[in-house]
């Protein structure tokens, strides 16, 4: 039976989906192509069908996970964000969380195309965090900027950190409550150090 072009274009959005999930879980060397296209309910061969290489699942993969921590972000504030990110429901749901936290490692010793689709993502995600705060002027926007900069860096050292403890260690939840309470009094300082707005003249 042939399959219909929005047909294929599911398919792929599938494949790619669940080799997102399966990448965080696993890490980009921890799945196979034959593996993962059983999981995604396809034979090995219609891999190609779809894709030149691994290299290029591993790509459009990461950027579909990084669109969709960003996508989680938007809307929250940073504290809000901090509550969410540095946890333990996070740090257990390797599959359905962060493709920074989780693949960053992996990242860095992929190709330069896969880093600049991180780069892209970390950018969109502090795009969508930044937005969230209040700051109309260009020193504002800087200090806005980095400040969510160390908030993000801290965030997904917490999480990264915690996971390469073993399951259930008291240690690997001391970081995930360190960090968190440390980052969040430091988001605090942060704000309430920034110059009030100023009123329009009139």
């Amino acid at each position: 039976m042939r399959v219909t072009k929005a047909q294929a274009e599911q398919n792929r959005a599938h494949i790619v989906a669940t080799a997102a999930r399966l990448f965080r879980e696993r890490g980009y060397d921890g799945v196979g192509v034959a593996e993962l296209m059983a999981a995604a309910g396809f034979t090995h061969g219609g891999f190609y069908k779809h894709f030149r290489s691994k290299a290029d699942l591993m790509a459009e993969a990461s950027t579909n996970g990084l669109s969709q921590t960003a996508a989680r972000a938007e809307g929250l504030g940073p504290a809000e964000f901090v509550e969410s990110y540095v946890s333990r429901d996070h740090r257990d749901g390797r599959g359905e969380g962060c493709t920074i936290a989780a693949l960053s490692g992996d990242a860095a010793r992929q190709p330069a195309d896969l880093k600049g689709e991180f780069a892209a993502g970390i950018e969109n995600l502090l795009t969508a965090l930044r937005t969230q705060a209040d700051t109309p002027g260009d020193a504002d926007q800087r200090a806005a900027r980095t400040m969510m900069i160390d908030m993000l860096a801290h965030a997904v050292g917490a999480i990264m950190l915690s996971r390469a403890c073993p399951d259930g260690s008291p240690l690997a939840d001391e970081i995930l409550d360190v960090c968190r309470k440390e980052i969040l009094t430091s988001l605090a300082h942060g704000l309430s150090d920034r110059p009030a707005a100023r009123s329009p003249e009139v």
